[in-house]
């Protein structure tokens, strides 16, 4: 990391990012995104992407520019700067009655639809334990992969 870079960055090598529950202005994703941002810059995000398929559900709800919010993050920003920034530069301008129900949803939301979609989500449970009855969400896999990840027992 160059010395003209002041970030603070979380090591993913060595913890997950923030789980995809916690929120930062009722948005969902956003904490764990500006984790993996962050981590990204330092080289310290190990296994973890920037902008991955969850993220994609935050970027379609706000209309955000990735590599802009990177450019933020690479400044220096703290969440509540970033928070700032994203509710001033984000060109799908949202209430918070509209960010609350998004963000509800999204906790919400297991895997729906196709046959293939089902059968990708019982497999990857199936990975950890095949007696996991409480996975049922996308957000519940994300935190029981991140937890198995660094040692925890599925």
């Amino acid at each position: 990391m160059p010395d003209t870079l002041k970030i603070t960055a979380p090591d993913l090598t060595k913890r997950s990012p923030r789980s995809p529950h916690c929120r930062l202005g009722g948005y969902v994703i956003l904490p764990r995104l500006l984790d993996k941002g962050r981590a990204t810059i330092a080289g310290t995000n190990g296994e973890f992407t920037y902008g991955a398929p969850l993220d994609q559900h935050l970027k379609d709800f706000l209309g955000l520019d990735f590599a802009a919010l990177k450019e933020q993050l690479a400044a220096g920003k703290g969440d509540w700067e970033i928070l700032e920034w994203v509710n001033a530069n984000a060109p799908h301008q949202r209430a918070a009655w509209e960010i609350d129900a998004w963000s509800s949803f999204m906790t919400r939301r297991g895997p729906a639809g196709d046959v293939e979609t089902l059968q990708f989500f019982a497999e990857y449970v199936g990975k950890f334990s095949k007696d996991r009855e409480d996975i049922k969400t996308w957000f519940d896999l994300v935190d029981l992969d991140d937890y198995v990840a660094f040692g925890g027992k599925p």
